[in-house]
This record gives C-alpha cells, structure tokens and sequence, in this order.
C-alpha cells in the first residue's frame, strides 16, 4: 500500500480521536480503529514506515504526535498476522 495515501488517512483518523477528553482512550481508539478496519496489508505499509522512520516523519509525510504514540504503543496488537 501507498504510505503517502496512507498518512493522511491515518492522520485523519488520530483527528477524530484527539477530541477525547481523555488523551489515553484518544490512542487506544486510534489503535482500535485502525486494528478492526484496516487490511493487514495497510498496517504492514505503516510498519514498515516507522521502521524506516521511528520519528514518523518523511518526505512522503508525517504522522501526527497522537497517532505516532498510538501505534507504537500498540505495535504487538495491530501487527498483521
């Protein structure tokens, strides 16, 4: 999958949940989120991102701070069997 494409999607995703008034349950929705609706192969193109670039910054794009924490904190749980 496209990582430029799926930057802005993810990051999209992190907006929604950064308006929890709670910061923790913002993360794990993003977590949850990307873990029941996005094909193995999305989260692989995410991984393998991150392992290129930890801070999640590129010039195909960055992710925002929120979804950077939500998907390194839930590495195990989100990766694609």
């Amino acid at each position: 999958m496209n990582i430029k494409s799926l930057i802005p999607m993810v990051n999209r995703i992190g907006q929604f949940f950064e308006s929890q008034p709670n910061r923790e349950e913002g993360v794990n929705g993003i977590a949850n989120h990307i873990r029941l609706f996005w094909d193995p192969r999305m989260r692989r193109s995410l991984y393998e991102f991150l392992d290129q670039h930890p801070d999640g910054q590129s010039s195909d794009g960055a992710l925002s701070e929120i979804v950077l924490d939500a998907v390194k904190q839930h590495r195990e749980q989100l990766r694609p069997s």
